[in-house]
């Protein structure tokens, strides 16, 4: 029986468009560009939004409300990596954050173009599967669930799917 751990990820950009990334420091990503988020604080009994808005507090120092955040997806994956599942809340900050955020423990940060994702060291589940999907449908809202017990997701299947939902 594998645990199952609940995270979220935060997609912000700058006023001119561009992607707030971090080069994590920590393994398993270690080295690897991801937008900023982490693990729910199942203890506190924290929910999704408080864990995007004390994640985009302590990684980049972004005070958010819930107003500030679009949940654009929910994923749940199986087995990922044969170790544990994982629900994934995938939201996007309407709130531009107005400079880079200075280095942290968990890694150092930059802006970049959606034009510089394919160029960038990525974790390979978010480039084949969680960028395409906040690329596509980051105005909308789609549930989605996949088995990852073999390596990169596979039998993806939509659950919900609303195309921009008008944000």
């Amino acid at each position: 029986m594998l645990p199952f751990k609940i995270s979220v990820l935060i997609f912000v950009r700058n006023s001119e468009g561009e992607l707030l990334l971090i080069e994590r420091n920590k393994d398993p990503n270690r080295g690897c560009w991801s937008p900023i988020g982490g693990k729910l604080e199942m203890i506190t009994g924290e929910s999704p939004y408080e864990t995007a808005m004390r994640e985009a507090r302590e990684e980049a120092g972004l005070e958010l409300t819930e107003e500030d955040l679009h949940l654009f997806c929910m994923i749940s994956e199986k087995g990922y990596e044969g170790k544990t599942h994982w629900l994934m809340f995938l939201f996007d900050c309407l709130k531009p954050i107005q400079q880079l955020p200075p280095a942290i423990e968990e890694g150092r940060f930059a802006f970049c173009e959606e034009s510089d994702l394919p160029g960038l060291p990525v974790p390979e589940t978010d480039r084949d599967f969680l960028w395409p999907i906040y690329l596509k449908d980051h105005q909308g809202f789609s549930v989605l669930r996949a088995d990852c017990f073999k390596g990169l997701p596979e039998n993806v299947i939509v659950e919900q799917r609303m195309p921009n939902s008008g944000i």
